[in-house]
């Protein structure tokens, strides 16, 4: 069981590559937070990232709200801006601009990703991609929980190396349309992420916390893979830790101490996630959902969707399937 994989499939992460912009110093891009442009660039999501790569030049990235640059790039560097905030991309530290909703609205019938050339002034030439990548954040989506406000990598590692040919192959398809190129620049987009949490993953301090840490603690992620292959088994603290070699006391620590949540409650969590999908997908009655993701009674599954969602199953699906025939 590759848990990550999962788990983005089950939010379901689906990336777009939405700009390839070339700009002449002095020059600032900025990008509106995510609530604004969500529906634009990732209609039917609940949540969009943000994500640039630069090809050339250097840039500066910016929050918004924040007094400092977050971080310098340069050629093949990337970042990841996870939690939506508005944020800026600048020739020169500090420089702010004010964002422009109408570009992200895309006109049917129009392809992607919008070439913007001539872009700022007449100085350092500078070209950057941006890709924006939508998922669900509820019922439960650990990768979204355990990123930061914004992420970096770097060029001149081998997943920073892998995302710069990555981004060139989609780069290549938008100028030389072929048949499936679309569907190759949708499926590189997502690679591209892929590739950026795996070096996050890589670049944790030992010490680190969190859900993504998680995922390279041998035991822990034992247990994880354990929860993610059989989510409806009816698992008792003893019998996970049982089946992941240690005992009920040391992995109710360590899971406690690593993830943040006991594992009994992560496990509830993720069975929710998967829940939410089925509701969305399929015309299954909530009644079979419930125990087919483990829960004993229609009841208790109610009650644990409405606390962790803030509605009944039955609205949530009513709401999910308007969306999909929007």
């Amino acid at each position: 069981m590759d848990v990550l994989s999962e788990v983005l499939r089950e939010v379901r992460l689906t990336g777009a590559l939405y700009f390839d912009v070339s700009a002449g110093a002095p020059w600032v891009a900025t990008t509106p937070g995510s609530a604004n442009i969500c529906g634009a660039v990732m209609p039917g999501f609940e949540h969009v990232m943000a994500f640039h790569i630069l090809l050339e030049g250097h840039a500066w990235v910016q929050l918004a709200g924040e007094p400092q640059p977050s971080v310098h790039l340069q050629v093949g560097d990337g970042v990841i801006i996870a939690r939506g905030d508005a944020h800026s991309l600048s020739s020169e530290p500090g420089k702010h601009g004010a964002a422009q909703i109408e570009m992200y609205r895309r006109p049917v019938g129009t392809s992607l990703p919008y070439v913007l050339r001539e872009f700022g002034g007449t100085g350092e030439k500078t070209r950057f991609a941006c890709a924006f990548f939508g998922c669900e954040v509820r019922p439960y989506n650990p990768v979204f929980e355990a990123m930061p406000r914004l992420f970096s990598f770097r060029g001149d590692s081998a997943a920073g190396a892998a995302t710069l040919a990555l981004i060139r192959t989609a780069l290549g398809e938008s100028q030389s349309p072929r048949a499936g190129g679309e569907a190759i620049i949708a499926r590189t987009s997502e690679l591209m992420f892929l590739h950026a949490v795996r070096q996050y993953i890589d670049d944790l301090a030992p010490e680190s916390r969190g859900w993504l840490a998680a995922l390279r603690d041998p035991q822990i992620g034992t247990a994880l893979r354990l929860m993610h292959s059989r989510p409806s088994e009816p698992w008792t603290l003893d019998a996970l830790a049982r089946e992941a070699g240690l005992s009920r006391t040391t992995l109710s620590e360590r899971f406690g101490a690593v993830v943040g949540m006991t594992a009994m409650q992560y496990l509830s969590n993720w069975r929710l996630q998967i829940a939410a999908g089925l509701l969305s997908t399929q015309r299954t009655s909530i009644g079979r959902i419930a125990t087919e993701v483990g829960y004993d009674s229609q009841a208790s599954f109610n009650r644990a969707f409405k606390r962790q969602v803030g509605m009944p199953p039955g609205a949530w699906r009513r709401k999910k399937l308007a969306q999909n025939t929007d």
